[in-house]
Order: structure tokens, then C-alpha cells, then sequence
């Protein structure tokens, strides 16, 4: 039973020492690659690092930017006010009107910068009302003159015209006109 039990070992320790062999070769590219994996993982740290400098260098220039574009927005805000001033309102307009006639009849006023006619954004119609903007801020009252005069057979509704506060769109201001303190005002 000695022999038997010898001839086992025997295989079992050259089947140790072949796997022993086999295993050896395995291992030694892991403790390589170990090695280089902290050369790796340094490398890895610096480029995130630099990255990060280069993120930081971006939100830096992004700043900048927004700050000039905050300023250049509030001298757009002014130029509006100062267009405000200059401009009216023009209501009941007749739907077949031209920008050209309605400059036709404001023209005894003054000089005008441009004639807008509203339209409809899903029909294209006219909506019956337009914004007309003089050069001078003093032709505003000339304007308010020419309300309920006759355009097309219809009255025109006339009045100063103002920047609505959230949106920045014209809209009418029936009670007072900013440009000229001494024009009509209507009991509130």
C-alpha cells in the first residue's frame, strides 16, 4: 500500500509543480502591470489635474463674456427707453393700411424713424394697430395731436407708447406720456 500511496503523491506533486509553472508566468505580467498601473494611475491624476486648470481657465473666460454681454444688455435697455419716448401708439387701424400711408399721416409731425404694423403670428393678418417712432422725442406730442383724426374712414386712437416691464414689447400707456410732461393725461 506504500508503493500505491507513493505513486499517488508522486503525480499529484508533478501536477503541483506543472501547475505551479503554468501559474508563475500569469503572475509575474500581474505584478508588472501592477507596477505600471501606479506610473498609470500619476499619469491619469496629472491629466485630470491640467484638464481641471483648463476647465477653470474656461469658466474664467465664460465670465468675462457674461459680464460684457450683461452691460452691452443694459445700454440695449436704455436704447429701448430712448426709442419709448420717441414712439407712439396707433389703434384702430384699418387692416388694409400700408406702413407708407400711416407715415403719410404722421408725416405733418415730424421726421419718422420706421411704421410697425402688428400682425397676427398665426394668420399673418394685421392685428389693427401700429408703432410709429419720430427721430426727436418732442414729436411725440405733435403726434398726440392727430388722435381720433380720420385714416381710412375710421378715428385713430393715438397715444404714447411705453415698454412693458417684462417682456420688453411695446404696449400702450392711455394715462401718461413719459416723453412730455405736459401732455393730456386722462383722470384715473
Amino acid at each position: 500500500m506504500a508503493d500505491v500511496e507513493k505513486r499517488e503523491t508522486e503525480p499529484m506533486e508533478t501536477r503541483t509543480t506543472e501547475d505551479d509553472r503554468e501559474r508563475q508566468p500569469e503572475q509575474e505580467p500581474e505584478t508588472e502591470a501592477a507596477g505600471d498601473g501606479e506610473g498609470d494611475d500619476e499619469e491619469e491624476i496629472e491629466a485630470m489635474k491640467k484638464r481641471v486648470q483648463e476647465m477653470e481657465a474656461e469658466a474664467a473666460r465664460l465670465r468675462e463674456m457674461q459680464s460684457q454681454l450683461d452691460s452691452q444688455s443694459e445700454n440695449l435697455r436704455e436704447s429701448k427707453e430712448d426709442i419709448d419716448n420717441r414712439s407712439i401708439f396707433v389703434g384702430n387701424v384699418d387692416y388694409g393700411a400700408s406702413p407708407e400711408e400711416i407715415q403719410a399721416h404722421f408725416q405733418s409731425c415730424g421726421s419718422i424713424n420706421r411704421v410697425t404694423i402688428l400682425l397676427d403670428k398665426f394668420t399673418g393678418q394685421p392685428k389693427g394697430y401700429a408703432y410709429v417712432e419720430f427721430s426727436e422725442p418732442s414729436l411725440v406730442t405733435q403726434a398726440l395731436v392727430l388722435n381720433e383724426s380720420v385714416f381710412r374712414s375710421r378715428n385713430l386712437k393715438v397715444c404714447c407708447a411705453r415698454l412693458n416691464g417684462r417682456t420688453g414689447k411695446m404696449s400702450t400707456d392711455t394715462f401718461a406720456c413719459r416723453s412730455s410732461p405736459s401732455a393730456p393725461t386722462s383722470p384715473a
